[in-house]
C-alpha cells in the first residue's frame, strides 16, 4: 500500500520522518510531504527532513483532491479538522476511498477516520502509533466489541463484497447477539484456517431453510444459483483466472462479450476473476490488452511450450495448433495462471474468442 504522510509544522515533519521510516520497514510505500510555508522553519541542520520531505505548494485541500486517488492511504500529522477539511470534498464511498489517519504533531493520538476496515485504516493505525508509541483511537463497532467484522474478513481474504447493505445487517445482528449463518459451495466445502468466530453458525447442504437463521454469509463463485437463507450476503472469492485465445486484430468488446456469456453459462460470477492469461504471441495483442486495462486486470502470458508441458484433459485443436505451437490455448493457460488449479469451465467460443476459467487453491482464513 502506498501512504501519503503530510505534515503542517517542523515538529510534524519530524514524526512524519519517523513514520515514513518505520512503514518502509513495515513493508509499506511511504511518501512525506509538508506545507510549503511551514518548511521554510527548517533550517539547513535539518538537511535530512529537506531532502526526504517533498513542499506542498498549493492549498492542501486542492493537493489532497489532485492525490485522493492516487494513494491507498493518507496520514495527516496535525489537528484532526485539518484532515476532515481537506478529505471532505473527495469522499464517495467506503469501498472506494483510501484509508486516512489523523496524528496530533507529538505522537500521542492516532486516529482511524476514514475506510477502517476495506481500506486498512484501522490496520494503519495501529502501525503508525507502534512506529512513534502514540495511543491508537478506533472507534468501529465491531472492533470495540471484539465482533466478527464481515468487511475486513472480505479484504483479508480478497473477497468481493455483494451488497455493503447486507453487509451492515450481518454486523448489526451479530452486535445484537443474533446469530449469522455461514455456507459455503466453494470446491473443498466448509473448511477453513483459523476459528470460526462467535455468532456464526455453519449452514451445509441439504439442511431444512426453517433450521437455518434468516440472514447469513455465503462463500461461493455463483451467487445467482445459490441462496441458502432468506437474506443473503455472498462474498466472492477473486481466484479465478480466464484463460483467453483470440483471433488477431479482435476487438475489446468481443473479449467482454465473449466472457460474460462464458460466465453467465457457468453460472459464474465475474467479480471472482482476479487475472487473465494467454500464449505470448497475444503479449501485445491491442483488443486483449485493452479488455485488461478497462478491467483492471493483470495479464500473464506463456510461451507454447510452457503451455505444451501443462498435465491435464483438454479440449485439442489441429488449427489452434498449427498457429500456435500448442493444440490448447485458453484452457492451459488459465490452469498454469491458476498455479495448477481446478478448470472449472473449459473451452468456451464465439466470434473469434474462446474462454476458460480454472480456480487456484484457496481456503479461507479467520
Amino acid at each position: 500500500m502506498r501512504v501519503g504522510i503530510v505534515s503542517f509544522s517542523r515538529r510534524g515533519a519530524v514524526l512524519g520522518e519517523r513514520l515514513r521510516i518505520g512503514l518502509k520497514q513495515e513493508g509499506w510505500q511511504a511518501d512525506a510531504f509538508g506545507k510549503g510555508r511551514y518548511m521554510d522553519g527548517i533550517d539547513e541542520t535539518d538537511e535530512i527532513l529537506k531532502t526526504c520531505i517533498t513542499r506542498i505548494e498549493e492549498p492542501v485541500g486542492q493537493w489532497t483532491g489532485k492525490n485522493f486517488s492516487a494513494f491507498d492511504a493518507f496520514i495527516f500529522v496535525g489537528a484532526c479538522g485539518i484532515a476532515v477539511r481537506s478529505i471532505a470534498p473527495y469522499i464517495r464511498h467506503k469501498t472506494e476511498d483510501p484509508a486516512v489517519v489523523a496524528m496530533d504533531e507529538r505522537g500521542r493520538f492516532a486516529i482511524s477516520l476514514l475506510s477502517g476496515h476495506i481500506g486498512g485504516g484501522n490496520d494503519l493505525t495501529q502501525t503508525a502509533a507502534g512506529i512513534v508509541g502514540a495511543q491508537p483511537v478506533v472507534t468501529t463497532a465491531t472492533d470495540l466489541n471484539q465482533v466478527f467484522a464481515v468487511d475486513v474478513f472480505a479484504k483479508k481474504n480478497n473477497c468481493h463484497i455483494s451488497d455493503m447493505k447486507v453487509a451492515k445487517e450481518v454486523s448489526a445482528r451479530l452486535l445484537a447477539g443474533e446469530p449469522v449463518g455461514f455456507f459455503s459451495d466453494l470446491p473443498g466445502g466448509l473448511s477453513w484456517r483459523g476459528e470460526l468466530p462467535a455468532g456464526l453458525e455453519v449452514s451445509r447442504e441439504g439442511e431444512d431453510l426453517d433450521v437455518r437463521p434468516e440472514l447469513g454469509i455465503s462463500l461461493t463463485l455463483r451467487p445467482k444459483r445459490v441462496q441458502p437463507f432468506s437474506k443473503t450476503l455472498y462474498l466472492i472469492p477473486r481466484v479465478i483466472t480466464v484463460g483467453i485465445g483470440c483471433r488477431r486484430g479482435i476487438a475489446s468488446r468481443a473479449v467482454a462479450d465473449a466472457l460474460c456469456r462464458a460466465a453467465d453459462q457457468a453460472g459464474l460470477s465475474l467479480s471472482a476473476v482476479s487475472q487473465a492469461a494467454s500464449i505470448d504471441l497475444k503479449r501485445e495483442e491491442p483488443g486483449l490488452v485493452s479488455y485488461c486495462r478497462e478491467q483492471k486486470l493483470p495479464f500473464v502470458t506463456f510461451t507454447a511450450e510452457e503451455l505444451g508441458s501443462v498435465e491435464g484433459d483438454f479440449t485439442s485443436s489441429s488449427f489452434v495448433s498449427s498457429v500456435t505451437g500448442v493444440d490448447n490455448v485458453c484452457e492451459r493457460s488459465a490452469v498454469l495462471a491458476s498455479g495448477g488449479g481446478r478448470l472449472l469451465r473449459k473451452k468456451t467460443a464465439q466470434d473469434g474468442v474462446t474462454v476458460a476459467f480454472a480456480m487456484e487453491a484457496w481456503q479461507p482464513v479467520f
